[in-house]
């Protein structure tokens, strides 16, 4: 199948252009390389270099390629940024991914796998969280998410546009190789600040928040492995190329770790001690989200086998010890 990925240079993007090349798809990546990367490309994975905003340049690429799929990643990712700046947030997360339906819809394209968010449901109510909790986000990149996957609903009432919508929980790690990791700039991600703290890049390490109501005082998030995650990308891919309906679906593993235990395993795998001091909240951080992966294990089938804490902070810990810049 040949497959459009948007933002397929990035972090999981890039993952998951490998894992459809080793499954007999053919990916082709358009990226505007604004937080993507050329060296992450999968060799052989043709990279279109555009934006979303461009209507022009995107029905080019339609026209040209022949979709029979899509997988739409592109999108800014930091909740503090979101707050700060919420206009750039509804412009690029929810304006550009319109262009992008209408262009499905305009060349006949129905099968759609959207990179959505835990961050949909806000201050949960009820732990783990399952797919028909309430959604009410905290902050504008939450809320940009929930926006998008209500379109989605519309586009398949008017257009017959078939999507599922994975909401990851925390996505983390790397290849087992070594060779492909997150790298974001700036970084905003608890894992890699402190795997950068261990190889002393960083002079200081911040904690935001140590008087929520979790545990230990800091938020409690649910961690999947980036190769798990992809691999739930391919299986709902599975479900629409077998007639499947439209769907949401929790990526989570259903187990929380805090701050601090994140830190003290980072500590326990790199062999590396270092001070820690804790700030202010941040403001739209929720205190604790915990999936309910039930859903997507009874009805795709989904198993994650690199999700333990260890195994994503050893993975990780190898890729940027690989690349120190």
């Amino acid at each position: 199948m040949k497959i459009l990925v948007t933002g397929g240079a990035g972090y999981i993007g890039s993952h998951m252009a490998e894992t459809l090349v080793k499954n007999g798809h053919t990916p082709v990546v358009f990226d505007n390389l604004s937080y993507g990367h050329k060296d992450a490309m999968p060799k052989g994975v043709k990279l279109i270099v555009g934006d979303l905003n461009d209507e022009e340049a995107l029905g080019k690429l339609f026209e040209r390629e022949n979709f029979e799929a899509v997988m739409h990643f592109s999108a800014f990712i930091s909740m503090a940024e979101s707050v700060e700046n919420p206009k750039i947030y509804f412009r690029n997360n929810v304006f550009n991914s319109l262009n992008l339906f209408d262009m499905m819809a305009r060349f006949n394209v129905k099968k759609l796998i959207f990179s959505s968010t835990a961050g949909v449901y806000g201050n949960p109510h009820k732990l783990p969280i399952p797919e028909e909790h309430t959604c009410n986000p905290t902050n504008p990149y939450g809320e940009s998410k929930l926006m998008v996957e209500k379109i989605l609903a519309w586009y398949d009432l008017s257009y017959g546009l078939k999507s599922i919508s994975l909401r990851y929980f925390n996505a983390a790690g790397a290849d087992l190789a070594g060779k492909n990791g997150e790298d974001h700039d700036p970084e905003t991600h608890i894992i890699p600040i402190a795997l950068k703290m261990a190889l002393g890049q960083n002079e200081s390490f911040e904690i935001y928040g140590n008087n929520y109501q979790t545990r230990d005082g800091t938020c409690v998030r649910d961690y999947v492995h980036v190769l798990d995650l992809v691999n739930a990308h391919l299986l709902a891919l599975d479900k629409l190329a077998n007639n499947g309906q439209s769907d949401v679906y929790n990526v989570g593993i259903g187990v929380g770790y805090s701050n601090k235990e994140v830190v003290e395993m980072v500590k326990k795998v790199t062999g590396v001690n270092f001070s820690v001091e804790y700030s202010a909240r941040r403001a739209g951080d929720a205190s604790e989200l915990v999936a309910s992966a039930d859903k997507i294990k009874e009805e795709l089938g989904w198993q994650p086998e690199y999700s333990d804490l260890e195994t994503i902070v050893a993975t990780a810990w190898k890729w940027h010890k690989n690349h120190p810049e």
